[in-house]
């Protein structure tokens, strides 16, 4: 099944206003539908949210398609359930809250460890962005192994969607040495054939090889490094530059169901930019 529409949860709040206007962005990049899904007890209280919500997204993009859908349950649920056959699931979340280390707006990271597709999650400080720039804020991609294919697709994908460069950290496991691949930028020069295999175990990554991906993007700029030690700190720091982080939603099981790793949760609680959480391989 091919997927095309951007879906975007809302509840009338100003945090989902912000998600709203980054979906709408996103769709109308993508030159595809958005549906606006508001999880409610009552469908009756939905009307004037979302007859709101379709004024905002036409008064930024008039000729952009848009569907509602109210949907009885709760927002999780709903949302998980709408993930299945959407592109991109986007919400919002508030981050740090009075309490260090406590995240709010809980449906993100609930919904974070449950959707089917990429979702995105946006928080109410996070600016929007409308017009794709070479010379603009660089997509990030953030990879841990070989399961983060999808990511690397996507991240790929939304580079060349906005006219980007891609920056790819790659966070090494020192107790596993992943095989040396040539440098993604090859060499011209003497000089520069001898600095690419002197940093060739800096630039490695996983053996799926970027290289492959690039091939299909041509017109993508690529940037790779890897980190040794502190790929959460070291990707937090690199958001601050990045129109949009994009990681592996690696899911570890639990005694409630999945949850995320420490990467995703420091990103969701700190990130400088949106963050798009793409399902790994399981």
């Amino acid at each position: 099944m091919t997927l095309h529409h951007v879906t975007v949860g809302v509840d009338g709040s100003l945090l989902s206003v912000r998600a709203l206007d980054r979906a709408a962005d996103e769709a109308a990049r993508r030159r595809t539908e958005l549906r606006v899904v508001y999880a409610v007890s009552d469908r009756d209280e939905s009307g004037p949210i979302l007859e709101s919500a379709v004024a905002r997204i036409h008064e930024r993009h008039p000729g952009l398609r848009v569907m509602t859908k109210p949907v009885e349950g709760p927002a999780v649920r709903v949302l998980t359930e709408e993930s299945r056959c959407a592109a991109l699931t986007v919400v919002g979340t508030r981050g740090f809250g009075g309490v260090a280390g406590t995240l709010l707006g809980s449906v993100s990271l609930r919904l974070a460890a449950h959707a089917h597709g990429p979702l995105m999650v946006v928080r109410e400080d996070h600016p929007c962005d409308t017009a794709p720039s070479a010379d603009g804020p660089a997509v990030l991609l953030g990879l841990e192994n070989d399961t983060d294919v999808d990511a690397a697709v996507y991240a790929f994908a939304e580079a060349e969607r906005r006219g980007a460069r891609l920056h790819v950290l790659h966070a090494q496991n020192h107790r596993h040495v992943t095989p040396e691949l040539p440098s993604l930028l090859p060499a011209t020069s003497p000089g520069q054939r001898r600095t690419a295999q002197r940093d060739r175990a800096e630039a490695a990554v996983p053996r799926f090889s970027l290289a492959r991906l690039r091939e299909h993007h041509p017109t993508v700029g690529v940037d790779a490094r890897t980190v040794r030690t502190g790929p959460s700190g070291a990707l937090l720091e690199a958001t601050r530059e990045a129109a949009v982080v994009v990681i592996g939603a690696h899911r570890r099981k639990g005694h409630v169901g999945p949850h995320l790793g420490p990467v995703a949760h420091t990103l969701l609680h700190r990130s400088h930019c949106p963050v798009v959480l793409v399902p790994t391989a399981r």
